[in-house]
């Protein structure tokens, strides 16, 4: 289930010191995430709810048949009996709804905060990368986990709280009908209570937001240590970060005490001012008894019945803080699920032709991630099917934007992109990049299986064509030799293997889509200048009659392709046969010769290799 939130037109998050912050989001829009998801639930909450008013009838029933059993069975010496077993039943009614009230409150909640989790996941994947971009890592994390379960909190308490509700309106309505001038007195601290809640509920709103807040940071801070933790090591920067997370920790300690201190100082007064009325409920009450105007049944059963009401107000008074806690959750949540994917499929997709195809055709695009900035402008670039392009080009130049705005990770600012005469954005997402695959410089793999990583495109593919696209990809022998060959688990990231057996595995995965485009950005840049011929054959198999884009700097897998095209200015600066540029273009040279030293001087190799590379 998509969202399709009204929230966005009100929403606008920006990072600000690590944090992602609502500036336009409103309460009453946060709260509509949770409503629509408890209207999906109506049904079940319905069933709770009405567990807990038969909860609160059999709570209601003691006092009175133990009122019946003093005055009748006791000051009258009837008989006891009946009222005993009386009293037994409802008890054991109460006993046992108070269980199914609480699991059916329990089964509710952890289903919406399934459910809810499950839609605020839908709709993060979705997001188009340059909301991610922007976002952090640790802040989403948080929102999936911590503030779900404040919001699982709240919705647990919420058909707890109506039962309690209930039981209070029927207490106070006994209490009225039996005695109207003692229920007034003992009922008389009910709008300090109530006053009491609301200034507790203002005070401690701020501060279970930045409660909230701070524990998004942490998050982030142990979810940048672990997936940086080589880094860390590699600079020695223990200390620091283990200081930085020292830092997050207090900031969280200090808000939690001052939560803390704003419980301290309310609740004490909500749980005491019922009792203050018991206390007058007993002093006038026995009064009332000496003077014969109730019986000693009656003043038993309104001092257990006003009794019966302080752990419900209490109850409630928990909600309140419970509510604060789910508000500033629901912000959160509601502050992502409010942002719209700006990369989309469109409500009605042209269909690829049939066919290998794999025609691609850039025109007049102007580009930049700042859009002030443009990185490509005026690029055009034609593809014939089956033909394979070297892009070329210093840093910064836009060789990999070229992929990522061919993938629909961005949407240009000017011009158009078109796959076989289809423009990219008439194009269904998923139908796109099942057709285009690539293989990234910087490459993931998942935690999991050889096989399971091989085959992550087509999770069904027979164990043959695994083992086809891994021989292709020259990762078959290392495979071969790991202790449970495809069935091996890769730790983290995949760094059990080396960089370039991950570059390997990721090519293999390219493979095994089958795509019309093939989009090798960088792909050999993991490997060993001296081990790159071990692959090179193979990139030629896979590229061979296959439209593929080599994003490359090394002249031996430029040579690979058919054609060679130089980004300079944000524009096509030449194009020809490898070769042929080197003799004629000399910013071609240029290029090559500053990759060829940067790769020298990474390997240790002589200081006249770039030199040697370009001739």
């Amino acid at each position: 289930m998509r969202w399709n939130s009204n929230l966005a037109a009100r929403a606008d998050t920006c990072t600000l010191g690590g944090v992602i912050q609502s500036t336009a989001l409103s309460m009453r829009e946060s709260w509509k995430v949770l409503t629509r998801s408890l209207r999906d639930q109506r049904r079940g909450l319905g069933i709770a709810v009405l567990i807990g008013v038969v909860w609160s009838a059999a709570k209601i029933a003691v006092p009175r048949l133990t009122q019946l059993a003093i005055d009748r069975g006791i000051a009258k010496r009837g008989p006891l009996w009946g009222w005993a077993l009386l009293i037994v039943l409802a008890g054991m009614v109460s006993g046992l709804f108070t269980a199914l009230r609480r699991y059916a409150a329990f089964n509710e909640s952890r289903e919406l905060e399934r459910r809810l989790r499950d839609r605020l996941y839908e709709h993060v994947i979705r997001l188009h990368i340059g909301y991610h971009d922007r976002a952090q890592t640790g802040q989403l994390m948080s929102r999936a986990s911590s503030d779900m379960q404040q919001i699982q909190g709240f919705v647990v308490m919420i058909p707890l709280t109506v039962s309690n509700l209930v039981l209070v309106i029927g207490v106070v309505v006994v209490l009225i009908a039996s005695q109207p001038m003692l229920a007034i007195i003992a009922l008389s601290p009910l709008p300090l209570i109530n006053l009491l809640s609301r200034r507790f509920s203002l005070k401690i709103h701020p501060t279970l937001v930045t409660v909230q807040q701070r524990q998004a940071q942490l998050a982030t801070v142990v979810e940048e240590s672990v997936t940086g933790v080589r880094v860390i090591k590699g600079f020695g920067a223990e200390d620091r970060q283990e200081a930085l997370f020292t830092t997050e920790a207090e900031a969280i300690r200090t808000n939690s005490l001052n939560a803390a201190r704003i419980r301290s100082a309310f609740l004490p007064g909500i749980d005491v001012l019922p009792a203050l009325g018991q206390i007058a409920v007993l002093g006038i009450g026995g009064h009332r008894v000496l003077n014969g105007q109730m019986t000693i049944g009656e003043l038993v059963a309104f001092n257990i019945y006003v009794a019966l009401m302080i752990q419900p107000l209490r109850t409630i008074g928990m909600t309140v803080a419970f509510g604060q806690r789910a508000a500033a959750a629901l912000v959160r949540v509601g502050e992502v699920l409010a942002t719209n994917a700006e990369i989309t499929s469109p409500d009605s997709p042209t269909a690829l032709p049939a066919g290998p195809g794999g025609h691609v055709r850039f025109n007049g695009l102007r580009f930049g991630y700042d859009p002030d900035e443009p990185i490509l402008d005026g690029f055009d670039l034609e593809v014939p099917a089956g033909q394979s392009v070297a892009l070329v080009g210093a840093t910064g130049s836009g060789k990999s934007t070229v992929a990522r705005l061919l993938l629909r990770f961005y949407d240009p600012q000017a011009g158009s992109i078109t796959l076989d005469g289809a423009e990219l954005h008439n194009l269904d997402l998923d139908d796109l990049r099942h057709n285009v695959s690539v293989v990234f410089e910087d490459t993931f793999l998942f935690s999991d299986s050889v096989r399971a990583n091989i085959a992550f495109a087509r999770p069904d593919a027979p164990m043959a064509d695994v083992e086809r696209a891994a021989e292709l990809a020259g990762a078959a022998e290392f495979v071969a030799a790991l202790p449970e060959g495809y069935d091996s688990i890769l730790g983290e990231r995949g760094y059990s293997l080396s960089g370039g057996q991950r570059q390997r595995i990721a090519i293999a995965r390219a493979i095994l889509a089958d795509p019309r485009v093939l989009i090798l950005d960088d792909a050999t840049s993991a490997v060993d200048p001296a081990k790159e011929h071990e692959i090179r054959d193979a990139l030629a198999t896979v590229m061979h009659g296959r439209t593929t884009i080599v994003i490359a700097h090394r002249p031996a897998t430029i040579a690979l392709a058919d054609r060679v095209v130089l980004i300079d200015g944000g524009k096509v600066a030449a194009s020809g046969p490898h070769q042929v540029l080197i003799d004629s273009n000399e910013r071609y040279r240029e290029v090559l010769a500053a990759w060829a030293a940067r790769d020298a001087e990474e390997t240790d190799d002589a200081p006249d290799a770039a030199q040697a590379v370009v001739g």
